[in-house]
């Protein structure tokens, strides 16, 4: 028996029609009332099909006694019950690997922009203003020291790139990897005085809420650069911005927020900041491969019951 579909929150337009049109799904962001639904329908429905950014919250599962299955689109998992749904037997899916190509070259580009002030440069010549001065001098990146916060698929990604850079890595996990080549650093503080460059590629969640605190940002120092494309909530923000606004740190490559979509107002009238609305994964050709593998999921899990790529 084809088994119900509840879509907690919409996708591209492609996805969302041909999700429609090959399963019996139920648009839950369309039924106004979300929980008020749920408490009404949340009984029939057999699998969710979300995403990192919208989740699916303990709330919703609890009004779902049905459900076996959630496939998620997106590499985090930290806004979905994930330790509620286990404890019920529901298995949770995500899709991996297909976007680490493109964070990874993200989180350069970030990082050399920030180093060399493209994006600054491009304001000062829109304004104008080369005809009366000179640009200020930036910072090189070949061959300055590259700090890895979570070195899983996407921060090995990062360290690869930067050996076309002549770049030193090092890396911070909960863990050393014992296969890993670059050096391993256990304590934050010293790999942020380390480092000229501090990238983090390391997962959200209550393990990591504020890693990088005041301490680390001082550690990192007035010449550091910071680059988060991880999640917004491994950065206490406050202390970013006032790091940022006092000059004790050089400066930031922000692809999310704590807050997304709003960012800090402060942060919009720095020059040594680089902002981005959440596009690490955002290339047709990175995203089409997500879309995939969420079918992909909901599909072996109807016909075998089982997850192709499940949260570990």
């Amino acid at each position: 028996m084809e088994p119900k579909v509840l879509h907690i929150g919409p996708l591209t337009e492609r996805f969302n029609q041909r999700l429609a049109d090959e399963h019996e799904v139920v648009q839950l962001w369309r039924q106004g009332d979300a929980l008020a639904y749920l408490d009404e329908h949340g009984g029939q429905f057999d699998v969710v099909v979300t995403s990192a950014r919208i989740g699916y919250s303990a709330d919703m599962l609890e009004r779902m006694p049905s459900v076996r299955a959630i496939c998620s689109f997106g590499v985090g998992y930290d806004a979905i019950a994930v330790d509620e749904a286990r404890l019920r037997g529901i298995q949770v899916s995500y899709t991996p690997d297909v976007l680490n190509d493109c964070v990874a070259d993200l989180a350069m580009g970030l990082l050399i922009d920030c180093a060399r002030r493209i994006s600054a440069a491009d304001r000062f010549v829109r304004a104008g203003l080369w005809p009366a001065g000179h640009f200020p001098q930036a910072r090189k990146v070949s061959g300055k020291r590259l700090g890895i916060v979570g070195l899983g698929r996407i921060g090995k990604d990062v360290a690869r790139r930067a050996s076309g850079f002549d770049m030193p890595v090092r890396y911070h996990n909960r863990r050393q990897d014992a296969d890993s080549p670059y050096g391993f650093e256990s304590d934050l503080l010293a790999l942020a005085r380390w480092a000229d460059f501090l990238v983090l590629t390391c997962p959200g969640g209550a393990a990591t809420h504020h890693l990088i605190s005041a301490p680390v940002l001082d550690a990192l120092g007035p010449q550091g650069i910071l680059i988060n494309v991880a999640r917004g909530s491994v950065v206490d923000e406050a202390a970013l911005v006032a790091a940022l606004v006092e000059g004790r740190l050089g400066g930031a490559g922000l692809d999310v927020f704590e807050a997304e979509p709003r960012v800090p107002e402060a942060l919009l009238g720095l020059d040594n900041v680089v902002l981005a609305p959440h596009i690490g994964s955002g290339t047709e050709e990175t995203r089409q491969q997500m879309e995939e593998l969420v079918f992909a999921n909901l599909q072996a899990f109807i016909e075998k019951g089982e997850l192709l790529t499940p949260v570990a």
